[in-house]
């Protein structure tokens, strides 16, 4: 494809030194050629790379999309289906100016343009679209037809070329100048005219540092310290003491769950829970906190049962591969075992690999060089794994549950095991005893539906007064429900983990299936790597008779998490900025290929890849020295120059304003009003909810049994995540859906949140706690309210308030109970529901 457009280049240069004159007499010399116009420069240069890039591989050649065809300007002035694209003169009109806005249609589809691009667009269209050299279109010829092969040009795109540790560039700002980082950023500034924004105060500084690392608030005597610390260590100190928490792995570690769409129940009608799979939610958290190498991090999630040196751990880990929804009643089940593969595939290319590997699976990949042959290749690494479960509990625990007791747990268990076993037979026989009082009148819709063990109450339900009594309908609920709940709390040593549970080491055959339909397969592939990647060929581990697997998956992760791979360390780095500045260097931060956005600072980017690998794969070295940079510690202030020459801030010339996330939100409630319990890891907790969204479920308030008041004030990395039920408070800010993974949270106004802060149940609680909190500390006296005012806008805000602010907030309290006859306790309520609907309070500046 870009070799077309290369060749189109040269065609366009040398029109002109060989055109022939209209008298059709011979020449012996040829006509000068005329000076280039400006507009053919801006074509050539700047409109012709954005065409290509990200409008060409749909908009062109004999069938393009829409019957749009932007490679040829007769074409475009034509436009397609809906018109023409372009109107000379006038880009506001221009529906393509208008898609690239985003104003209305949205093109391109995966995600909107840099504002520079948008600018470059916008003026060429302004200046009369003009294409070079008389209009001759560059269409048929220099744009590949269908999907982009595998070939040595293809291989050359920069996301798949071998990572280069670069040189940090030279400036003339070396002051400026604290680490690489800031050099690779300077560079590209002062390239532009443009500086960087000052400093952050010290203040801000330290409520980004912690909300960044550990998700939660500093205290207003940890702000103080930092800001009267004028050591030149003071920073340094900050950073290193946030990485060493172990609340940096809670907030970290939701950053993973989100690209893994981590969920705690199955989806579907039902809904029902995924046993055990807090562990992997704990196994996370923990390996953040650790700093565990990411490419040993990955290794164990997509093969930690096949490990020579497997522990409980690593068997856990393996529970990614069992997080995506399940439907346990699939009309076929044979498509359905590949919709389970592919979204196991799906998500690890997009997560791991920043591809979308999943586009392949009917086809060939329309705009990556990625044959739909290579897609079934490397779904072949996932071909013994069973599915989630067949139907019902039962089925669940014989291919997704395993033991993790150690030999010490086991014997003490022991003794315990007696007693469990005799008392779950004795249930049995009474839960049997009435289930064969009433089988013989199922249908045979009921005798299927009977295997799933939620049916079942309902079913016995409808036996009642005919087959059998009221009592005995009663008494068998209660027998059920008491051995539900003697299988969740097993004694000691039968403990178990949701993870993967292969069938032996004979693989299953994988063929490439026709349009993706499980019942046309066609060729016979093996597992095999993306070809346009590496020709590399998989190497799978030698294993004993006795083996439970086929070890491909481990060929697979060590491939994925090798230093060799382009992929891997790149996405990891990008994603690891993003989180601290709001967008990635690549901004499609799961989407490395064709259509992906570029690098703003492809060097940057290789660097700092190339330190994820240098540092152990470690991440705590890597925000070490992005969060030391200057980069990371200027202001987000405005400057006019710089907002015109590059709103998008793509070349980060100040730090980007962000909203704190759902659970930020909730938690620094918490944290501020004094009643956030730190207790970590362990069983989700169910938290109080409204009854309306209760009666959102198909058994309305199924599975949502509250925890204690204490465990409800855990953090919200905690909550049970149940996918037909949103906790108001997170969604209400944009948590994610889990059905698939998550790159990039939206950062939505909307006035569901104001509503909902000033009005929710929730949050009215919680600012009755925080003025209870208030009045225990500083005392409930009307004539202690400038004290109350203060404390409450520095637990907030976590920063001392300004004289006007107090003097506000006392002119508040004052019209709270003169005017509106409040009592000096509910107007101290209402100031700290106040508090909590601050602008600051949500934003980091």
């Amino acid at each position: 494809m870009t070799a077309g457009l290369l060749a189109v280049f040269s065609l366009l240069i040398g029109i002109g030194a060989t055109a022939q004159p209209p008298t059709g007499k011979r020449v012996t010399k040829a006509a000068p050629k005329p000076p280039p116009r400006a507009s053919d420069a801006l074509f050539t240069r700047e409109v012709l790379p954005i065409l290509k890039s990200s409008c060409l591989p749909c908009h062109s050649g004999s069938n393009p999309s829409g019957g749009l065809n932007l490679a040829d300007r007769a074409a475009l002035l034509k436009g397609g289906y809906s018109g023409p694209a372009v109107i000379p003169g006038k880009p506001d009109s221009s529906p393509l100016i208008r898609a690239v806005r985003f104003q209305g249609r949205q093109m391109p589809p995966q995600g909107k343009l840099p504002q520079s691009r948008i600018d470059v667009l916008t003026r060429w269209v302004a200046e009369g679209a003009v294409w070079p050299a008389d209009n001759r279109p560059i269409a048929a010829t220099s744009v590949h037809q269908g999907p982009p092969p595998v070939n040595a040009e293809t291989r050359r795109f920069w996301s798949f070329r071998p990572v280069k540790r670069p040189v940090p560039p030279k400036v003339r700002s070396v002051d400026r100048v604290r680490n690489p980082i800031d050099a690779f950023i300077l560079a590209r500034l002062e390239k532009s005219g443009l500086k960087p924004a000052r400093p952050a105060s010290r203040a801000t500084l330290i409520r980004r540092a912690y909300f960044d690392l550990i998700g939660l608030p500093p205290t207003p005597d940890e702000v103080r310290a930092f800001v009267q610390d004028t050591s030149p260590r003071a920073w340094e100190t900050v950073v290193d003491r946030l990485l060493a928490s172990p609340q940096y792995g809670e907030r970290w570690g939701r950053h993973w769950l989100d690209l893994v769409r981590y969920a705690e129940t199955n989806s579907f009608e039902r809904d029902a829970d995924k046993p055990f799979v807090w562990r992997y939610r704990d196994y996370v958290i923990r390996s953040f906190h650790q700093d565990k190498p990411y490419n040993r991090f990955l290794l164990e999630q997509l093969a930690g049962d096949e490990l020579p040196d497997a522990t409980p751990e690593t068997l856990i880990a393996t529970g990614y591969l069992r997080l995506g929804i399940w439907d346990d009643e699939a009309v076929d089940h044979e498509q359905a075992i590949y919709d389970d593969l592919d979204d196991i595939l799906s998500t690890t290319g997009q997560t791991m690999l920043g591809l979308t590997v999943g586009c392949a699976r009917c086809h060939d990949h329309k705009i990556d060089p990625m044959p739909q042959r290579d897609y079934y290749r490397m779904l072949a690494f996932f071909r013994n794994v069973p599915r989630y479960g067949n139907r019902g509990y039962e089925s669940v625990q014989s291919q997704s549950l395993r033991p993790i007791s150690s030999r010490e747990e086991q014997e003490r268990h022991a003794a315990e095991t007696k007693v469990y076993r005799e008392k779950l037979a004795e249930l049995n026989e009474q839960i049997k005893a009435i289930e064969k009082l009433v089988r013989p009148t199922f249908s045979n819709v009921e005798k299927e539906d009977f295997e799933n063990e939620q049916n079942r109450p309902l079913i016995v339900r409808l036996r009642v007064p005919q087959t059998i009594s009221q009592a005995q309908y009663e008494e068998y609920v209660a027998r059920t429900a008491a051995r539900r709940d003697l299988l969740a709390h097993p004694p000691r040593g039968l403990e178990m983990a949701l993870c993967v549970t292969e069938t032996g080491p004979e693989p299953k055959k994988t063929f490439v299936l026709a349009r993706g339909n499980a019942h046309s397969p066609g060729e016979e592939v093996a597992p095999g790597f993306l070809s346009v990647v590496t020709d590399e060929k998989p190497i799978f581990p030698v294993l004993p008779p006795d083996a439970k697997t086929t070890g491909r998956r481990t060929a697979l992760a060590r491939w994925i998490a090798s230093d060799r791979n382009p992929l891997t360390a790149r996405v990891m780095a990008n994603r690891v900025w993003q989180y601290h500045f709001g967008r990635g260097i690549v901004r499609s931060s799961s989407n490395f290929g064709f259509l992906g956005t570029p690098p703003t600072h492809p060097e940057l980017l290789d660097y700092l890849a190339s330190e994820l690998v240098r540092g152990g794969w470690r991440l705590k070295p890597l925000h070490r020295q992005i969060m030391l940079s200057n980069a990371y510690r200027m202001s987000s202030a405005p400057d006019a120059v710089a907002l015109k020459k590059d709103p998008e801030n793509d070349l980060m010339w100040r730090f980007d304003m962000r909203r704190l996330e759902a659970e930020e939100i909730r938690d620094a409630m918490l944290a501020a009003n004094g009643s956030l319990n730190p207790a970590m890891y362990g069983p989700s907790i169910k938290i109080k909810l409204p009854r309306e969204v209760l009666l959102g479920q198909s058994v309305p308030g199924q599975g949502w049994d509250l925890s204690s008041p204490e465990e409800q004030n855990r953090r919200s990395v905690y909550i049970k995540v149940k996918r037909s039920l949103s906790v108001p408070i997170l969604a209400r800010y944009d948590v994610p859906d889990t059905d698939s993974t998550c790159p990039v949270r939206f950062a939505t106004t909307q006035p569901t949140q104001a509503l909902g802060m000033m009005n929710s149940e929730f949050v009215g609680e919680q600012a009755r706690t925080l003025a209870d909190f208030t009045r225990k500390v500083i005392g409930g006296d009307v004539s202690l309210e400038p004290r109350q005012v203060r404390f409450v806008l520095e637990r907030v805000l976590q920063r001392e308030p300004t004289a006007k602010e107090v003097q506000r907030g006392l002119r508040l309290l004052t019209d709270l109970r003169r005017k509106d006859r409040h009592s000096p306790e509910a107007a101290l309520d209402a100031f700290c529901l106040l508090a909590y609907n601050l602008n600051e309070f949500i934003y980091l500046d």
